[in-house]
């Protein structure tokens, strides 16, 4: 464990009111969602919770990054995805029928944060219907997104599946690319061999797509790699 400061619970309680799974509804519910939550304090590397164990708390990340990842039958690693700053970590977990994590948690930095409470998180979706409206429709989004996700992965490229993945990333953090994935853990992600993914970035460096190596990359030609993502993006 690190040692740092003690959280603030009233910064936290300001970070939670700012999410937006609370966005629009009253103060108090940050406050009550808030209330047993356990300070947590993790160092790079850290396992936040395993799969299978017993899915008690969720998670609110103050500062640093964490991942959701499973191991594969044939033992290759497989991070489903990263989570930063103000977000909420296994809120869904909350609710699975059979009350276990579905998937391992692993601080990928130095980890500042809290433990929230299930069971308050139950008694607040009572409490305000709102809410439960809210995490209803969150969990719609994914499932959505998660069926579009299969769809692409099933009808497209290799080169289309990289370009989409870059071009998504590139809206967040601009021409200059940090990849949050490893190479193998990319490759794996987007259902690609890892020779693949190393070729195609080769590739594209060779023809002033892209510069750079390993997680650091510039874009210098948008317009090739939006083509080739275009037929990941629907109308709604």
């Amino acid at each position: 464990m690190t040692n740092v400061n003690q959280p603030s619970p009233d910064a936290a309680v300001s970070l939670l009111a700012r999410h937006p799974l609370l966005r629009g509804l009253p103060r108090d519910i940050a406050t009550d969602l808030m209330r047993d939550a356990l300070p947590l304090h993790a160092e790079a590397g850290q396992i936040l919770f395993g799969e299978g164990e017993e899915a008690r708390h969720y998670l609110l990340i103050e500062t640093g990054e964490a991942e959701v990842m499973r191991y594969g039958y044939n033992g290759d690693e497989r991070v489903f995805r990263v989570f930063e700053p103000g977000q909420l970590m296994a809120e869904a977990a909350m609710f699975m029928p059979h009350g276990r994590y579905p998937m391992q948690a692993r601080a990928r930095t130095d980890l500042q944060g809290w433990r929230l409470d299930r069971q308050h998180l139950h008694q607040a979706c009572r409490r305000w219907p709102d809410l439960a409206l809210k995490l209803l429709a969150g969990l719609s989004q994914g499932l959505y997104d998660q069926v579009n996700k299969v769809d692409w992965m099933t009808s497209s490229s290799a080169p289309e599946r990289l370009a989409n993945y870059l071009m998504d990333l590139q809206k967040r953090q601009g021409d200059m690319l940090t990849l949050p994935l490893n190479q193998r853990q990319l490759a794996a992600h987007l259902g690609i061999r890892a020779e693949t993914l190393s070729r195609l970035l080769n590739d594209w460096q060779s023809q002033g797509t892209l510069r750079g190596k390993r997680r650091e990359w510039i874009l210098l030609d948008r317009d090739v790699l939006a083509r080739l993502a275009t037929t990941a993006r629907r109308p709604f």
